[in-house]
């Protein structure tokens, strides 16, 4: 059965699947044992934790019968995620409508915000 909305929030650690049928909601833990760091001064390399291809093709692979995708979170997970699913799943990529930064808000905070991201969108859509 196709669903027409999710919403995906993400960080490095952590990602909640919102589908717009509660009882479909998803939530997938990264099993990377590297935790995401921060530059330092006088560091080599980057700071950065690498990409975690195997957590990114998990969130997607929940997300392959969604006919709108709406991705938010707090740092550069998410685009990490779109970058994924893009050279992975380009057609899964195509449903992606939105990626918005937001904090640590609730899952019902969450598919509240994404009701109402969709509600615009599709105002959008029909002019």
């Amino acid at each position: 059965m196709k669903t027409n909305h999710a919403v995906i929030w993400l960080d490095h650690k952590e990602a909640h699947i919102l589908f717009f049928d509660a009882d479909k909601n998803k939530i997938i833990r990264s099993e990377s044992t590297q935790p995401h760091l921060h530059h330092k001064a006088n560091e080599v390399g980057s700071g950065n934790a690498p990409e975690d291809h195997h957590y990114f093709a998990r969130i997607i692979s929940q997300v392959s019968d969604v006919a709108e995708i709406l991705i938010v979170g707090p740092g550069f997970a998410k685009g990490e995620l779109v970058k994924h699913a893009s050279h992975y799943a380009p057609l899964i990529a195509k449903h992606i409508i939105g990626v918005e930064t937001v904090d640590h808000p609730t899952d019902g905070q969450v598919l509240a915000y994404a009701k109402q991201y969709f509600k615009r969108f599709e105002q959008l859509k029909a002019v």
